[in-house]
């Protein structure tokens, strides 16, 4: 039987303990396995026939290991012991760290604009050009022996903090607490939103930008409770929570009711469905009308919040080379419509399609198209935190040459849509590439060109990316 050797180790030991905590628990599998295999060799020598000379004067029976052999592997045993130990006094045990950062270009032709976007912070404005990309993602998630689940999900400048909380750096901030077993919990705490396919951070998207669903139609984060049910092949969220705040504003105390329910048919495909009802910021009455003297006038309810409702159903189906992704979304608020210039606060209504398909050429290259269209003509148009007309995105009333005269009347939106062509390919086990093509439009020319001032009823954008995760 080889002997250990005392030199290497001590090395080894010595590098472990400055190690991440993956690293340590992978060393004290490892130390456990020889312990275990040096174990196994002293059964197999002891079953070994002896042989029939008799014994000498003065000889000592034969180990399985020489009595240095013996010593050291004790030596290792009490090390191992220790560095477990310390392992979990040091907090590493259950916990997990992961990251992301994609570093992004994009042009965008009407805005006349090819920029570099990484971390810029969260005064900039939020759109479709400019949403949950560009970022750097650090992530901590320990779960303890009780089973309670923590989460802390840093975002620098892109997260959904920078947007619902003054430019905070917290992604996701919550706890899952297991209350009579660990299929039924209470998550509390700051929770992304989680309507329809695509999510936030860029690692679990195919394509660099979002579908017009999720940047329009969705909310960004809740910040409330939430009981998690998983029975069989079902798993219920449904909850209490601010919506897109950290704290609600003076004279409004009513959280809204959330939930979503998920169901995996299979071990290809499954669906889901989403809600939120309750009465949320109403940011056309942040405005002011011209009344029948011609005087400019605040609205009435001015800084309440008003009536709301969302839908969604969502479904996928992903088996070999073949992903396919579909979505459908609802939405209507009381008085957040555009058109209000009469004064009267008139409701806001919209609904969705969004689709992506994805296939894989090679196991490392990946082809994505994508598909939305939204329907957002009623009252001048009005989308969920959009009570204005927004050139850049593409939102509300569509404006002619002259840039004053409506082109369908003032009290017609335009309906959007968008089409999708991309590619991903993964680099190494870490580090996808990601290239695409979008070609936004509408019915009405509602994108203003930055370059003559005119508006067309359509823009173009390229993007690319590297994304880079641990």
């Amino acid at each position: 039987m080889k002997r250990i050797s005392p030199t290497v180790l001590a090395l080894a030991m010595a590098a472990a303990f400055p190690a991440a905590a993956q690293s340590n628990e992978e060393l004290l599998k490892e130390l456990r396995a020889l312990r275990d295999r040096v174990g196994e060799l002293e059964k197999k020598l002891a079953a070994q026939p002896q042989p029939a000379a008799a014994p000498q004067a003065g000889s000592t029976p034969q180990w399985g290991m020489t009595p240095e052999q013996a010593r050291e592997l004790n030596r290792i045993a009490v090390k191992t012991e220790a560095l477990q130990d310390n392992f979990a006094d040091q907090g590493f045990k259950g916990l997990k760290i992961t990251g992301q950062m994609d570093p992004t270009w994009i042009y965008n032709k009407a805005q006349d604009n090819a920029s570099f976007v990484f971390l810029n912070n969260g005064g900039a404005r939020y759109s479709y050009d400019n949403s949950y990309f560009g970022m750097a993602v650090l992530d901590f998630a320990k779960e303890t022996e009780s089973g309670t689940l923590w989460k802390l999900t840093l975002a620098p400048e892109r997260g959904t903090g920078s947007l619902i909380n003054g430019g905070s750096i917290i992604h996701e901030a919550s706890v899952s607490i297991p209350l009579t077993d660990l299929q039924t919990r209470l998550w509390i705490g700051q929770i992304p939103d989680w309507t329809g396919y695509e999510i936030t951070l860029p690692a679990g998207n195919k394509l660099i930008t979002h579908n017009l669903l999720f940047d329009f139609m969705a909310p960004t984060a809740y910040t409330g409770a939430v009981m998690d049910l998983k029975s069989g092949k079902w798993w219920t969220r449904i909850g209490l929570a601010n919506f897109n705040t950290a704290r609600e504003t003076p004279g409004n105390k009513a959280p809204v009711l959330i939930y979503r329910v998920d169901y995996s048919k299979g071990e290809f495909d499954g669906f889901g469905f989403t809600g939120l009802h309750g009465k949320v910021h109403n940011f056309a009455s942040d405005g002011t009308y011209i009344d029948g003297n011609g005087d400019e006038q605040a609205f009435a309810s001015a800084g309440k919040n008003t009536p709301i409702n969302l839908l969604e159903f969502d479904a996928y189906f992903i088996r070999g080379d073949v992903s396919l992704f579909g979505q459908v979304s609802y939405g209507e608020q009381k008085g957040a419509a555009i058109f209000n210039s009469d004064g009267a606060l008139r409701d806001a209504q919209w609904w969705g399609l969004s689709g992506t398909a994805a296939y894989k050429f090679t196991p490392r290259l990946e082809g994505v198209f994508r598909a939305d269209y939204v329907d957002n003509k009623k009252n001048g148009g009005g989308l969920l935190g959009y009570s204005y007309d927004d050139s850049l995105n593409g939102i509300g009333r569509g404006l002619l040459a002259d840039g004053v005269t409506f082109a369908k009347g003032d009290s017609v939106g335009a309906n959007r849509y968008a089409l999708t062509f991309g590619m991903n390919y993964r680099v190494d086990e870490n580090s996808t590439f990601k290239l695409e093509y979008r070609y936004d439009g509408a019915n009405q020319p509602v994108f203003l060109q930055v370059k003559d001032g005119s508006y067309r009823k359509s823009n173009q954008l390229f993007g690319a990316s590297m994304l880079v995760t641990f």
